[in-house]
């Protein structure tokens, strides 16, 4: 196909007649804040403990444990027991950010809070995920509360200068300390057991303060042994009574005895950089030190600053007993936005069981073995998700048996290199697919640890694991479940330049790999078992070594295609990882220097070559810049490619044949590609802005879709068909989610979010819409609400944009299926339709004949409401109901009274009945005396709109009525007005339709009587007059359009 030209516009882009313009952001109006009429927000998942705050614990009975964490503006709920399973989600969500929390008794506390002086703050007081009280913070508070304590009959809220105090027993504020010493509590606030009224906070000048909470009085300032020592960073109350472990910022951890003012211990980190310890916890089952763990005196210590957690045995001038190393990821060094480091450590009161949560996005519980004993513990329950924000987002499709045809499974990649599949049903059964054991190889290497990290900063955790994931494709034709594949095969083990292929068990019928990955910087694709949730076997090499840029896998699930930087296409066998074609198909010597050939002699030739759609020789059409996109129909037999060239190519899929293409080069390149199956429409993101529609089957455009019309630029990070191909949705740089509807080329859904949208995928049974923002590590999911209730689909101006937030965690503010099953259209309730919804619906010019829109079949009924009542009547008359036995109560009689004559319970009914009666024909006769009165406003006004209006509000049977009760009496005032409003309906031509039913049916009850009047005769005349003239207009425009098709069509030299 040639390059397309076209004029350019504003929007560097081609006029066209499909082609949909919305204003640019840059100059739209103010946006206020609207509910989204298609979407409601609903939940987010993939949320742990994403934030710094420290989680904390509670245990309920002697059986479980309790442990809340932060994600944000609400709390969740694990329970220990069930395998840190979540059982609450606090609501309402907090007006800012929750900045602390802690347990007390089966209440939580949660202190929130802005950034800004002048921002709100309070303490809300949560049971079981319900807000039930709340604590007053003194006026003029401008400080987050950072910690909070809860002790006896107190607490304590510490800020960055000051300490509030509350009373626990009737949730009064009792006092502010604020001592003289301008530096800031940075070590926070603890209290020690059989110290009354007394807490201890730590200062960034290293001193620790003994305050007296009853008196609020200033006790005692400990001093550090040395100025050296830096800030206080952690304070925690050892088992042992009077002495308190304090951490400084330049490393050391120091055991002080309180009543003597005399440091103990002394203990070093080791690291050459010294990392802060910023949480310490003490062992109190007794067990754990010694040789043999049998003694008391376990101490865990781990930093922010790094991913591991220190074990010491505090007996015997202490030591050191064991790392565990990357209990977390480190923080990452790279400006990536990767959360790293341990929020906080803490044995669980009496077990031999130790939590942590990291700014990784998890919270992690460890067990320690006593048979055989080890002073380090292993890993017992895990719950994580994302530690960086998500790049690419697809939703499972349904396999061959339909296991997952619910839209159950969401397959979602990140900038920390993982690939995680969560489940929408149960948060528990949500995973991150393996890539072997990254821990393990680590210790071999030695790059795990703090120590090692600092010696040579380049090597991570993170440089183990693949590359961050750019393109994913996924089919589960073929994917063998948890049977698929031995265990003893190897993970990514490049068989592309294989031409034998594995032996064996490998390649049997159990199933294989069904998900494929392209990464950044990587010239191989990787492959991935769904069903076992791990690395597959294969890494497919471009054929020409350059970066894989874009993934497909065939919906039979058996073959791989892998697109490449430079413009190759490759074909990879899942099965046996035996590369099959490359497209265009690869040339021997013989096939090249014919084509070769035959180039020249197309060059030298003195005619031109013959017209019509341009062939393609062996070997041409290969792509001259980076593939972008690759989909195969639904019966493989064409492969189809995009580029950054600007060039869509369709392949066949057995030869490698390049079979036609379109190229729109230089007016655009081409990002992205997305493929509808059932509709066989692909669409095609570009860098001009716009998003390009094309029906394969035809090879042409059928839509342009545009988001901007000036010079700024707003391009698509990322689109997805709707479930039924109806829709278009994409998001944009501009942080606007739009919804485009086909059919029509109008956009009729915009979301405006706070911050930019990364990826978004859309369920294929069209219940969700899950996106993922730059500032957020979850998924946000939200509910069509077209599948249960009305929704408008009209053209939208950029002036309605909804500005909203994204779903919850919590899920408040959002709507479930149900909600919006039930919920009432309040738009259309209001009637506040917008006036910029589409051109008036009532009649677009005076010279087009316009129909109603009442529904076809109350005009049609109208004219046949005589042979309908004739159908619908009883072939016999309505039997009375057989008599009840004697000893058994009439249906309209009280069976617990008896002995009662039943005429005396009949009668009553039998007067009700002739009560209601009248009332009930007087309601119907309600609608004929308005029309009577609208027949003579019209009659005295000449204004007959209203009468119309409301004519065509009946339904068929009163609408007869209405016709059927005129006054045929002299001197036919009702008669002759009623024809005159008809008439001045045709001559403006409006409801043409029903002008013509209502004349037919007016026409068949009252002629008798037109005939006999001479004025009636005349209204009659001028009517078929009227419509006599609209219809000889109607059919010369009729006429001459046919005409003029038929000459186009027609054969012309």
């Amino acid at each position: 196909m040639p390059a397309l030209t076209a004029t350019e516009t504003l929007s560097h882009g081609p006029i066209v007649k499909r082609q949909k313009l919305t204003v640019s952001s840059a100059s739209a109006p103010k946006r206020g804040t609207q509910k989204p009429r298609i979407f409601a927000p609903f939940r987010t998942v993939g949320l742990v403990s994403p934030t710094d705050v420290p989680f904390t614990t509670v245990p309920l009975g002697k059986t479980t444990f309790q442990i809340t964490t932060s994600v944000g503006r609400s709390l969740q709920t694990y329970d220990l027991k069930k395998g840190l399973h979540l059982v609450f989600l606090t609501r309402p969500q907090t007006p800012e950010i929750i900045t602390a929390t802690t347990a007390w008794n089966n209440r939580v506390l949660a202190a929130w809070g802005g950034k800004g002086s002048k921002s709100s703050r309070g303490i809300w007081i949560f049971q079981r995920g319900k807000k039930v009280d709340e604590l007053e913070l003194p006026k003029g508070t401008q400080e987050n509360v950072k910690q909070l304590l809860v002790f006896g009959s107190w607490i304590v809220g510490c800020c960055a200068s000051k300490i509030e105090v509350w009373k626990s027993t009737t949730l009064e504020h009792y006092t502010t300390l604020q001592g003289a010493s301008p530096s800031v509590l940075s070590g926070g606030v603890c209290n020690m057991p059989t110290y009354l009224n007394k807490i201890f906070a730590g200062r960034k000048d290293g001193t620790v303060e003994v305050w007296n909470l009853s008196t609020g009085k200033l006790l005692y300032t400990i001093l550090p042994e040395t100025s050296t020592y830096g800030a206080v960073t952690a304070l925690e109350p050892t088992p042992t009574i009077s002495l308190l472990a304090i951490a400084y910022a330049s490393g050391p951890v120091v055991v002080h005895d309180i009543r003597q003012d005399k440091q103990l211990l002394r203990l070093n980190t080791g690291a050459s950089v010294k990392s802060p310890i910023t949480s310490i916890s003490f062992r109190s089952d007794g067990l754990g030190a010694g040789e043999d763990g049998r003694e008391d005196g376990v101490m865990a210590t781990a930093s922010n600053e790094s991913g591991d957690v220190t074990f010491w045995d505090l007996n015997k001038n202490a030591r050191k007993m064991g790392i565990v190393r990357g209990a977390h990821n480190p923080p990452s060094l790279a400006n990536g936005g990767i959360g790293g480091g341990i929020s906080k450590i803490e044995f669980l009161a009496g077990q031999s069981v130790i939590l942590t949560s990291g700014l990784d996005n998890s919270l992690k519980s460890w067990i320690f073995d006593e048979t055989p004993f080890s002073p380090v513990p292993r890993i017992l329950h895990s719950r994580s998700g994302h530690a960086a924000p998500i790049s690419q987002l697809q939703f499972l499709p349904s396999d061959a048996d339909g296991t997952d045809a619910g839209g159950k499974w969401l397959l979602s990649a990140s900038r920390d290199r993982s690939l995680w599949g969560w489940s929408l049903r149960r948060d528990g059964q949500s995973t991150e697919l393996s890539q072997g054991n990254i821990k393990s190889k680590a210790k071999k290497m030695g790059i795990l640890g703090s120590g090692l990290r600092s010696l040579d900063p380049r090597t991570t955790l993170e440089d183990l694991k693949a590359p961050r994931i750019t393109c994913l494709a996924c089919s589960l034709n073929r994917d063998g479940g948890m049977g698929a594949v031995p265990d003893s095969s190897k993970i990514w083990d490049n068989a592309g330049k294989n031409r034998k292929g594995t032996k064996g068990p490998e390649a049997g019928n159990t199933g294989w790999e069904s998900v494929v990955t392209g990464h950044e910087g990587d010239k191989t694709a990787r492959t991935w078992f769904w069903g076992r949730k791990r690395a597959g076997r294969w890494a497919f090499e471009t054929g020409d070594g350059a970066e894989v840029t874009s993934v497909a896998v065939s919906p039979c699930g058996t073959f791989a295609l892998i697109g490449s930087a430079a413009g190759g296409i490759d074909m990879f066998n899942l099965q046996s990882g035996i590369h099959r074609q490359r497209f265009p198909a690869r040339l021997t010597p013989i096939q090249a220097k014919r084509l070769r050939m035959e180039q020249l002699e197309a060059e030298d030739s003195l005619f031109p070559m013959e017209s019509g759609p341009k062939k393609f020789a062996r070997g041409q059409g290969k792509h001259t810049k980076a593939v972008t996109g690759i989909v195969v129909d639904s019966l493989n037999r064409i492969a189809i490619s995009c580029g950054a060239d600007g060039k869509v190519k369709f392949w066949d899929f057995k030869s490698g044949l390049l079979l036609h293409e379109i190229d729109w080069y230089p007016m655009t390149s081409i990002i992205s590609m997305r493929y509808h199956r059932p509709s066989d429409l692909i669409a095609l993101s570009c860098d001009d802005g716009s998003i390009r529609v094309v029906d394969i089957e035809t090879r042409k455009l059928v839509r342009e879709l545009w988001t901007s019309t000036t010079h700024t630029q707003v391009r698509p990070v990322d689109f997805t068909f709707s479930n039924d191909g109806r829709w278009v949705i994409s998001a944009s740089t501009d942080s606007i989610i739009r919804v485009w509807d086909l059919p029509t080329g109008h956009m009729i859904e915009a979301m405006k979010l706070h911050s930019p949208c990364t990826a978004l995928a859309f369920s294929n049974t069209g219940e969700y819409l899950a996106t993922t923002q730059e500032d957020s590590v979850g998924v946000h999911i939200w509910t069509n609400r077209t599948l249960f209730t009305h929704v408008p689909t009209r053209h939208i101006s950029e002036n309605e944009i909804a500005s909203i937030d994204a779903p919850t965690a919590s899920g408040e503010g959002g709507e479930g299926m149900l909600e919006a099953a039930v919920e009432e259209d309040e738009t259309a309730e209001d009637g506040s339709d917008d006036e910029s919804a589409l051109p008036s619906i009532d009649q677009l010019s005076d010279r087009i004949t316009t129909l109603s829109l009442v529904p076809k079949s109350r005009w049609q009924n109208l004219l046949y409401l005589d042979v309908i009542r004739a159908r619908n009547k009883p072939k016999e008359a309505p039997k009375a109901p057989e008599k009840a036995p004697f000893f058994l109560p009439a249906l309209n009689q009280d069976p617990h009274i008896t002995g009662i004559d039943s005429s005396t319970a009949v009668v009553p009914a039998s007067a009700e009945a002739s009560r209601i009666m009248p009332a009930k024909l007087s309601r119907g006769n309600s609608s004929t005396n308005d029309f009577t009165s609208l027949l003579q406003d019209a009659a005295t006004t000449g204004i007959s709109t209203p009468l119309i209006t409301h004519l065509s509000a009946l339904s068929p049977s009163a609408a007869d009525i209405a016709i059927r009760t005129l006054d045929a009496t002299p001197p036919y005032t009702e008669l002759l007005t009623f024809m005159q409003a008809l008439t001045s309906r045709l001559r403006e031509r409006r409801d043409y339709e029903l002008v013509q039913a209502w004349m037919a049916v007016f026409l068949r009850l009252h002629g008798d009587t037109i005939v006999r009047d001479a004025t009636l005769v005349a209204a009659v005349r001028e009517w078929q007059a009227e419509a006599k003239r609209e219809r000889e207009r109607l059919g010369s425009l009729v006429g001459f359009a046919v005409g003029v098709v038929g000459w186009v069509r027609s054969a012309r030299s």
